[in-house]
């Protein structure tokens, strides 16, 4: 660009005009509109403020009725028009003047126009605008020495989330308890916004730093009301593939969200044994999930009451239409009764379509106590679960009776795929198998634990497709059996697993990222034709996959490899003392 030195020719106009109004001279209407500047000034003032004051109280009003900010109305429109208008007119009136009393001479020096125009730098190529309207500032560089030593100077940011001077009064309110954190949703309209504002009060109550949990990059509108409550970021979990696992004739690769190393690797070997061995085959035994109220009476004889009338086959069908009522999925499948005293426990069994089904199966019971109490009028519902369901905890009854879906899956590992890919023998296989999973278990008193890891493999697979992690515990009830047949050259290898509680709709399957890994599997969603069909081919892959991670391991233990395997895949080769320096 062409650049000279040139004096500023309008200097001396704004001189005059500066003296005319320091000697009192009435002020003439300003280019921009055909009225005298106080009056224009004061109009513009006047539509800046009222605006303004108009838009804040909008603002609070929908604050307090939850209404989003970014609905505006056509009042609301035109009001942030007039702001933008009166901005631009007060700054380009006021604003420019005070930047420019700070980068040039003042007005009683702009008399000497000779001498001093050799200071500022123009574009000759830009024309001279007048004052009171924008500027381009000639940006006036520092030394770099001298920026630097104000850069050192600048303290340390000490808030990790930065927060507008709206959200800081919210952020301060919440800190002070006028505002409940978990209010914050219903308040701002505004899920993401809710979640920055509640960690950023949290990192000030606790005084502790929240730097290492993302934030941004996730739905937070998409949880509401169904995954997680007072959000303040999300963990990741990092997310492998074993796989190919070929099981009833289709390929599936299995996703699996874990922090454990060799896990997927180990599941992974597993899945090659089965697949180079022709593949596994895997029945569901049952799909049926339960929920077990506990009622009271005032005697054991009336509990008895209660129990004969609801095992009576003859009785069957009228509670079945009251429990059916509270879904178009929801089945009844079979009541079961146990007395304590004068308490019964009532376990309903219900088929709940592609759902893991817990609301829809309680949804139903509530139904059938309604209908029971007119005849029993003395009937005292306890609790809408009684724990004789069983959820969420290890259990008998899931073991015995089941719960969800019941699973056997089987293969057979011929003799060179054993040694070849597994290193180990059948006769090693098989004499480990009854030590460890068998009597090791046994002698543990286990309950549903006669496995060598089956609990790991489910874990993995339900935090990658949005499952209740928490029924785990009883989904894992496996037992493991090894036989070696065709004159104890091959392999037969089968687990049992009574209660794999999975859905493909419902709760965290809705997520991103676990509706991709149901994807993946081809189980995402409800069946459009057959109702219950894809959360039973997902109880078939846990299984397959658990099969698969059994072989694995208990090969690498048969051959001594575990602590090999696990200090090369489980273990960290980063120094980590340097990064906690750094």
């Amino acid at each position: 660009m062409d650049v000279r030195r040139r004096p500023l020719k309008h200097h001396s106009h704004h001189t005059r005009s500066v003296k005319q109004h320091a000697a009192g001279e009435h002020l003439k209407a300003s280019d921009a509109l055909p009225l005298p500047l106080y009056l224009t000034n004061g109009l513009f003032f006047t539509i800046f403020f009222s605006v303004m004051y108009f838009l804040l109280h909008r603002w609070r009003e929908k604050i307090r009725n939850s209404v989003p900010l970014h609905v505006v109305t056509l009042s609301e429109l035109a009001a942030l028009v007039s702001l933008i208008a009166s901005f631009i007119y007060l700054l380009g009136f006021f604003g420019i003047d005070f930047v420019q009393s700070i980068i040039r001479p003042s007005p009683d020096s702009w008399e000497m126009e000779d001498e001093n125009s050799e200071q500022l730098m123009i574009d000759e190529d830009k024309p001279i605008k007048p004052c009171g309207q924008a500027l381009n500032i000639p940006h006036i560089a520092k030394p770099t020495a001298e920026v630097a030593a104000e850069e050192e100077k600048k303290p340390p940011p000490t808030i990790e989330v930065h927060t507008s001077e709206e959200d800081e009064e919210i952020v301060k309110m919440v800190v002070e308890g006028s505002i409940p954190s978990y209010a914050l949703e219903s308040k701002l309209g505004d899920c993401k916004r809710a979640a920055k504002v509640r960690r950023e009060a949290l990192q000030r109550i606790t005084g502790r730093s929240l730097s290492g949990l993302p934030l941004d990059g996730f739905d937070y509108d998409s949880i509401l009301g169904q995954c997680c409550e007072m959000p303040v970021g999300y963990v990741q979990i990092p997310v492998g593939i074993a796989g190919p696992l070929l099981l009833n004739g289709v390929q599936f690769s299995v996703p699996m969200a874990t922090t454990e190393g060799c896990l997927v690797a180990s599941t992974n070997r597993g899945c090659k044994a089965i697949f180079v061995s022709g593949g596994a085959t895997c029945i569901v035994l049952k799909d049926g999930m339960t929920r077990a109220p506990v009622v009271r009476f005032g005697s054991a004889k009336r509990a008895a009451e209660l129990k004969h009338f609801l095992e009576d086959p003859i009785n069957f069908d009228t509670l079945a239409v009251v429990f059916n009522k509270s879904s178009r999925f929801g089945r009844l499948q079979s009541i079961r009764c146990a007395i304590a005293g004068k308490n019964l426990y009532i376990r309903f069994c219900c088929g709940t379509g592609d759902a893991m089904g817990m609301n829809m199966v309680s949804k139903g019971v509530q139904n059938v106590l309604d209908f029971l109490q007119a005849d029993y009028p003395d009937m005292d519902v306890m609790g809408i679960s009684g724990n004789y369901c069983s959820d969420k905890k290890p259990a008998a009854v899931n073991w015995i009776e089941g719960r969800g879906k019941s699973v056997v899956c089987e293969a057979v590992i011929n003799e060179e795929v054993v040694k070849k890919v597994l290193k180990t023998t059948v006769a090693a296989l098989v004499e480990l198998n009854m030590l460890k999973n068998l009597t090791g278990s046994a002698m543990a008193g286990a309950l549903g634990g006669f496995n060598a890891h089956a609990s790991n493999i489910v874990s993995a697979v339900y935090l990658a497709t949005g499952q209740d992690p928490a029924q785990n515990i009883e989904s894992s009830h496996c037992i493991t059996m090894m036989e070696a047949i065709n004159d104890g050259k091959d392999l037969h290898v089968s687990v049992t697993m009574p209660s794999i509680e999975v859905g493909t709709v419902g709760g965290g399957t809705q997520l991103a990222s676990q509706s991709a890994c149901l994807n993946l599997l081809g189980v995402k969603g409800a069946s459009k034709d057959e109702p219950g069909s894809n959360s039973r081919v997902l109880a078939t892959i846990v299984a397959g996959s658990v099969l698969a991670g059994e072989l694995s391991l208990m090969a690498a233990l048969a051959a001594g490899q575990l602590v090999k395997s696990h200090m090369k895949y489980n273990r960290s080769t980063r120094d980590m003392t340097k990064l906690t320096s750094s």
